[in-house]
């Protein structure tokens, strides 16, 4: 996979709207982490998430079709128009032809949560007549990718992964794999992710999956550190627009880095627990790594799933593993110190972080890490942002159902 452009970006997150407010507070080793507002945690056991702050869906969706769809799809409307923009793309005057050659790959984890809670409750309290019609079509995964297909005209290669934590990374190398088998020139890509409703916060915390740090919600996330207690959930999207190599620099397109490579496979374990060798999590590093084409050792930053339980030890041990020696020479971090988890937002969001770390020679930090793991020995970046130049960086997301995908970017030079 050599001819694979990063030509624009666009992200939501905890931390703010827009890759420039987000990076930002990433640098800054900012918490987007609080108590919940969205609706009553206080009988809860978990009261606390990383939820996005001032976003109006009408500031990007007219305000009848934002009705007719969950908060998942407004993220990944105003994301991909603000992924456009960064890219210098304008429908409004391509061609039919053109646009036919443009696809669509939009994953999501759970999908229209928010809606299915509320009109359950339409449904008990008011009956089966009072269910929008459009209740259906503003919760199915399909949708977010749909609606965008839909709003901008896009005719191209069209799908929506559902693979868990891990659907922002599928996304992408979906993505990257119609564009490098020449069924598309560009592909908008990534993964959005609105779940933190009561339903969605009980079934997570019932699986004894999610911190409980309620008087300490900024401190709660510490990937890496021994008094982590579990994950923190979060909520946005995460898109890319991917463009074979030599239509983006034929139309003069800023390229911001290269995707390489793409590793795919399952763990055939456990349902929401990896094995403890992490025998997945290494052979799709390897394969990632292969298809790229390089050795472990050009490899200078991983962000790591790491998500604050206590499999980030085992995906140490899976890092070195995969890289040998050369693994303690790695800076390795985890963004969802800042942002929490979105789910299957979070491959989107982790891989635009991979590819600011090779723009701006920044590896974002892990906050909380105070108390570091034993069996957790790698260099993680503790609490402050690192500058270091590197060329390669990945980005691992791995999920429920032993799903795992890592991806492979290289900076670019002309």
């Amino acid at each position: 996979m050599k001819n694979i452009a990063v030509t624009g970006m666009g992200m939501i997150t905890p931390l703010g709207i827009g890759v420039g407010e987000t990076w930002k507070g990433i640098v800054e080793g900012r918490s987007g982490i609080g108590v919940i507002s969205s609706f009553d945690a206080s009988s809860y056991p978990v009261q606390i998430a990383g939820e996005v702050k001032g976003f109006d869906p009408r500031d990007y969706i007219d305000g009848k079709e934002v009705k007719k769809m969950d908060r998942f799809i407004h993220f990944a409307l105003a994301c991909v128009q603000f992924a456009l923009k960064d890219a210098g793309i304008d429908f409004s005057s391509m061609s039919e032809e053109r646009k036919s050659r443009f696809g669509v790959v939009l994953g999501t984890g759970i999908g229209g949560l928010p809606e299915i809670e509320r009109t359950a409750g339409i449904l008990r309290e008011r009956g089966p007549r009072r269910i929008s019609p459009f209740f259906i079509p503003a919760v199915l995964a399909n949708l977010a990718a749909g609606q965008v297909s839909i709003h901008f005209g896009l005719k191209g290669p069209h799908s929506c992964p559902v693979t868990a934590c891990s659907t922002g990374s599928s996304a992408l190398g979906d993505a990257a794999r119609i564009i490098e088998r020449g069924e598309a020139d560009a592909v908008i890509a990534g993964g959005t992710e609105a779940a933190i409703t009561g339903l969605g916060v009980a079934g997570f915390a019932a699986a004894k999956a999610l911190s409980r740090r309620n008087d300490e919600p900024e401190k709660a996330c510490r990937p890496f550190d021994k008094d982590r207690d579990g994950f923190v959930m979060g909520e946005g999207c995460g898109v890319m627009v991917l463009e074979n190599m030599e239509s983006a620099k034929a139309r003069g397109a800023r390229i911001y880095a290269q995707v390489v490579g793409y590793g795919m496979n399952g763990d055939a374990y456990h349902i929401t627990a990896p094995p403890e060798n992490g025998d997945g999590a290494v052979a799709c590093m390897n394969l990632a790594i292969k298809e790229a084409g390089i050795m472990p050792e050009q490899v200078g930053y991983i962000n790591a799933h790491a998500t604050s339980t206590k499999a980030d030890s085992i995906e140490t041990k899976a890092i070195k593993r995969a890289f040998g020696e050369h693994a303690h020479n790695l800076a390795v971090s985890s963004t969802k110190s800042m942002t929490g988890h979105l789910l299957g937002a979070a491959g989107g969001i982790e891989a635009i972080f991979a590819v600011k770390a090779l723009e701006t020679g920044v590896i974002p930090p892990t906050i909380n890490l105070d108390n570091q793991d034993p069996a957790c020995d790698l260099f993680y970046a503790p609490n402050k942002a690192v500058h270091r130049q590197v060329e390669y960086s990945m980005s691992n997301s791995f999920g429920f159902g032993g799903v795992n995908g890592s991806l492979v970017f290289k900076k670019f030079e002309e």
